[in-house]
């Protein structure tokens, strides 16, 4: 039996993105998926993608009572619940003066309640059954500095503080927990420049092109989910993927002005796409 075989796994944020590649390939490797998103038809396109292994189900990780439910449920028709993914998230960058706050909030709601309310509800039952893995998606944003993306790598660094605080804790409960902290994957979010329900920004980064001069181009996410689901299974503590971003999580670490004069280069070739000059007036760099 491989590690994943037979056993049931919660993914949020499954309808595209890490989630839905770590669903197929999970999916392969026979566990027992509950797919979930606030998109029903795109996390129902995962479910059949995976070959009939997934169940799909709506949810939207901002309502606790919703995601407390779901693994509920699972429990109660599967037994118990041996992994859950909370995956789901979302971008937000600018510059910090120009980001309204409905955006702070939305993001705060999403990136970090999602993850508690996915917490609140899991780990209480693998504390009763005395096993289970709870993976947070977090980001490589949130172990360094990263300049147009505040909303964004302050959420991530939320999870890591969580992830890390969590796992010592549970690991007298039988219970592991590990951060994802990716640097740029190829997913949809990258070229993703609207969020429904939310303002236009002013002005936003175009993230590809930023993060691509900032650590080199995205990883394809097939490479991504095997050495993921490959750490996971050696329960790491943060799982940073590709080697490049250990790189340079390193290099931060401990020659911080060296990575500190690469960041402001990049950032100053990013403003200067904009279509006007920097409101302050001032020169980066």
């Amino acid at each position: 039996m491989s590690h994943w075989q037979g056993k049931t796994v919660v993914i949020t944020g499954a309808g595209s993105g890490i989630g839905r590649g770590i669903a197929l390939a999970l999916a392969r490797q026979q566990a027992r998926l509950i797919v979930t998103d606030i998109d029903l038809d795109a996390v129902k396109a995962t479910a059949k993608d995976c070959g009939g292994s997934a169940e799909a189900l709506p949810l939207d990780v901002r309502d606790a009572a919703a995601v407390s439910r779901c693994c509920a449920d699972v429990v109660k028709r599967h037994g118990r619940l041996d992994f859950m993914f909370n995956n789901a998230g979302l971008g937000i960058a600018g510059e910090v003066h120009e980001i309204p706050l409905v955006s702070w909030d939305r993001i705060i709601d999403v990136n970090i309640r999602g993850v508690v309310h996915g917490i609140h509800a899991a780990y209480p039952i693998m504390v009763k059954q005395g096993s289970g893995h709870i993976i947070n998606t977090a980001s490589l944003a949130g172990l360094g500095s990263v300049p147009l993306f505040a909303p964004y790598a302050m959420t991530k660094h939320a999870i890591v503080g969580l992830t890390r605080s969590l796992r010592l804790e549970a690991e007298v409960h039988g219970v592991r927990v590990s951060a994802l902290c990716p640097a740029a994957i190829e997913t949809p979010l990258l070229d993703k420049t609207e969020i429904s329900g939310l303002p236009s920004m002013a002005w936003m980064p175009d993230a590809r092109r930023f993060l691509t001069r900032l650590g080199g181009p995205p990883y394809p996410l097939d490479r991504f989910v095997i050495e993921t689901l490959a750490a996971i299974e050696k329960n790491e503590e943060l799982i940073i993927v590709p080697g490049r971003a250990r790189i340079a999580q390193r290099l931060g670490q401990y020659i911080p002005g060296a990575l500190t004069r690469i960041i402001r280069k990049v950032l100053a070739e990013e403003r200067a796409q904009r279509p006007y000059s920097n409101p302050s007036g001032r020169q980066d760099g």
